[in-house]
């Protein structure tokens, strides 16, 4: 942990009596007062997480469109100015690099990776880099927070001079001024609740933090951690790169098919990705106990006291009140509605596969 850096709120979360922890080369608080009361929060309410770990990066240049084209799997040509996108990119082989958002700006794109990736996606788009485009990594001089939840926008909005009402899903304003200084605020998240990310150079963001709490306390907004951010995302089977996604994982895989556009023309592991279409071996599915147990990353799955597939992520939801998780299973055992057993420290444990999202009450795009 001493090698660790810190974001920029890390006093405000030693204030808060954050559990601190080493994530992506970061110190960041895993909960302040529990990861359930946390989850709770931001399901019926809101909350605010500090995810200033996360990686910027910013393309430029005339030929910068036709680049991100041919690195990642979405079509890019479907943004415009103030439209942000979920994406991969993939080696030949099909294997994933990293899931990213991208954002179509005035002056070029920001690209928001894993934490944990920073460094290799750099050099990922740097060695494939043409002459006609320039890449830049903003992650040191920018900082991110989330809110999120049903409440976030009333909260938000507060202290936002644009009419928030008016973003749509998977949009975002640029420039806003926000507790007095100059923000991007966009309307994505992980939680599948109403949510706001807001971008602010890093010397601001504490401004924005105190700002959202003060205002936001009549609301039961709370700083929430990485830990119910966790179990948030697994409740509507939102994938983790390092835990159901890596570069040993296809999209059509891990049932990203939706975002890969093979008729946009050539990218990066395109021939490779199609012949897994056609061919697919596992896919990734989420399910929920049917006994009181709580499966974790790389437990068995089994079917009929066969081994069919492993536990890539896995809790014990709050929102469901039993134990949830995803995992990889071999065809055709992926239908939602078999039955299934997971092997939980020695001791079988009955499952059932199940239809995403498995919280159906989500706010993100009311």
């Amino acid at each position: 942990m001493n090698d660790s850096k810190k974001t920029s709120l890390y006093a405000r979360h030693v204030s808060l009596d954050g559990n601190m922890v080493s994530f992506g080369g970061y110190l960041m608080p895993i909960y302040y007062t529990s990861i359930i009361q946390e989850h709770n929060s931001v399901r019926n309410n809101a909350g605010l997480f500090d995810v200033s770990h996360m990686g910027e990066f910013h393309l430029s240049g005339p030929d910068s469109e036709s680049f991100l084209q041919k690195m990642t799997v979405n079509d890019v040509g479907q943004l415009y100015e103030g439209r942000a996108q979920y994406s991969a990119m993939c080696y030949d082989s099909g294997g994933i690099v990293d899931d990213l958002l991208i954002y179509k700006k005035e002056n070029g794109y920001m690209l928001v990776v894993n934490a944990t990736n920073r460094k290799k996606d750099y050099q990922w788009l740097y060695s494939n880099l043409g002459k006609n485009v320039h890449l830049e990594d903003h992650s040191d001089e920018m900082s991110l927070v989330a809110i999120q939840g049903p409440k976030s926008r009333n909260i938000l909005q507060r202290i936002a001079s644009s009419d928030l009402s008016d973003l749509a899903f998977y949009h975002f304003i640029e420039y806003d001024r926000i507790a007095g200084t100059t923000a991007m605020i966009a309307r994505t998240g992980y939680t599948g609740e109403l949510g706001y990310e807001i971008y602010a150079k890093t010397n601001s963001i504490v401004l924005i933090w105190d700002a959202l709490m003060d205002l936001g306390e009549k609301d039961g907004l709370v700083p929430a951690g990485l830990g119910c951010r966790d179990t948030l995302r697994m409740e509507m089977k939102y994938v983790l790169y390092g835990n159901d996604i890596d570069e040993n994982t296809s999209p059509v895989e891990a049932g990203l098919s939706w975002i890969i556009k093979e008729d946009k023309g050539d990218f990066i592991g395109r021939e490779a990705i199609i012949e897994k279409m056609g061919n697919p071996d596992r896919k990734l599915v989420c399910f929920r106990m049917k006994e009181l147990a709580i499966p974790r990353r790389g437990f068995v799955i089994l079917k009929n006291d066969n081994e069919i597939g492993i536990v890539t992520s896995g809790t014990m939801s709050p929102s469901l009140e039993k134990g949830i998780g995803m995992g990889y299973v071999t065809l055709p055992h992926h239908t939602p509605g078999t039955e299934i057993m997971v092997n939980i420290r020695g001791q079988n444990k009955s499952a059932i596969i199940a239809e995403p999202p498995l919280y159906k009450n989500g706010t993100a795009t009311n």
